[in-house]
């Protein structure tokens, strides 16, 4: 016997002596072990029945467990504050560009765009659109970002509408 059979005992050494093991006889062996497993598990214990009252004893206080049947409030929630960005007219950022930033950030089409361009540049500010706080601060810092990047001075703000 050698060193290796006599440190993992003799059912490992019966094994190597019998050679490699087939995969498809290993898997055989799982599935008629997997076939001899009880169908059913064993049904649970049947929770006992709650005991009846004691008609000779004195009824017990409510504490409390009682039916109680609460009223149904709707919750009525509001709608969010909306908020307007307005971009301000400077004397230094090109109307294309202008234009470009209310059609890329604020979805609107050459025409719409340009309208609100030739309102900033006449009256000195025009809105750009009305949002959601979030979205509306998300909206501002996209411009400012986009501006800093072409290096214009374009400012935008946003307001409660």
């Amino acid at each position: 016997m050698s060193r290796d059979c006599a440190r993992r005992k003799t059912r490992v050494c019966a094994r190597a002596k019998r050679g490699p093991i087939d995969p498809a006889t290993r898997r055989n062996s799982r599935l008629d072990r997997i076939d001899r497993m009880p169908a059913d598990p064993p049904s649970p214990v049947p929770p006992k029945a709650p005991k009846a009252p004691d008609p000779t004893r004195a009824p017990e206080r409510d504490e409390g467990q009682g039916a109680v049947v609460a009223e149904k409030q709707e919750q009525r929630v509001e709608p969010p504050k909306l908020y307007q960005v307005v971009m301000l007219n400077d004397d230094y950022t090109p109307m294309e560009f202008v234009v470009l930033v209310l059609q890329e950030y604020f979805l609107r089409d050459l025409d719409t765009a340009t309208q609100i361009m030739l309102k900033i540049h006449h009256e000195g500010r025009g809105v750009c659109g009305v949002y959601s706080r979030d979205i509306a601060a998300t909206k501002v810092e996209l411009v400012q970002a986009a501006a800093k990047r072409a290096g214009h001075p374009l400012q935008c703000i946003m307001e409660a509408a």
